[in-house]
């Protein structure tokens, strides 16, 4: 199963966001890496700033380029307007949903336990973190992996801070409702660079 197994403060550094979650480095090194990283380029051309757009919401999400291309193309062609529909193909995947559950700590985190098949989707375990959730869709943990120690950590003390999910903390059993709409989604993209980027 393809993922990205480079280094992983780098990339937070790059953005200057913590991409795989909280990250000391951002704190004692808050610039790019590299030997220029403390001097600022002069000017930045316009493809570079969409290609660092395109390539945050990769590392972000977990997607690696021939995946993300795919998921972008299905967005096109669907009817409204394409980045938002990039970003909800996005936050319909299954760990990412595990992730914004709050089952898992980070995604990275949701996509280990998604291939280890401690995840369910009404009812039946999948072990494909890319699967593709619809509206309705009920994601729950696994019986015997209830008392998982990263499960059990995750889920204390969580609320429901999105308003697409809802989630039963008794059952460990959470809802995909809706699509999220634009506003909702939390992260820092601007899709429309993507968008500008693929179009060229």
């Amino acid at each position: 199963m393809a993922r990205y197994t480079g280094p992983k403060s780098k990339i937070s550094r790059r953005f200057k966001e913590p991409i795989f979650g909280p990250s000391k480095a951002l704190k004692s090194k808050n610039y790019p890496p590299g030997q220029h990283g403390r001097n600022k380029r002069a000017k930045v051309s316009e493809y570079a700033t969409q290609l660092a757009e395109k390539q945050k919401a990769k590392y972000l999400y977990g997607v690696l380029e021939r995946q993300f291309r795919k998921t972008f193309e299905n967005a096109a062609r669907k009817g409204g307007v394409t980045g938002t529909n990039l970003l909800r193909l996005l936050e319909a995947r299954l760990d990412n949903t595990v992730y914004r559950l709050g089952i898992a700590p980070t995604r990275r985190a949701a996509r280990q336990l998604v291939s280890h098949h401690h995840i369910t989707v009404n009812g039946e375990v999948v072990s494909i973190p890319s699967y593709s959730l619809r509206p309705g869709d009920v994601v729950a943990v696994r019986e015997k992996s209830k008392s998982l120690e990263v499960v059990v950590a995750s889920v204390t003390g969580r609320t429901n801070r999105f308003p697409w999910l809802e989630w039963d903390g008794a059952t460990m059993t959470g809802k995909f409702v809706n699509m999220p709409e634009r506003e909702e989604i939390p992260e820092n993209i601007k899709e429309s660079l993507i968008v500008e980027l693929y179009s060229k």
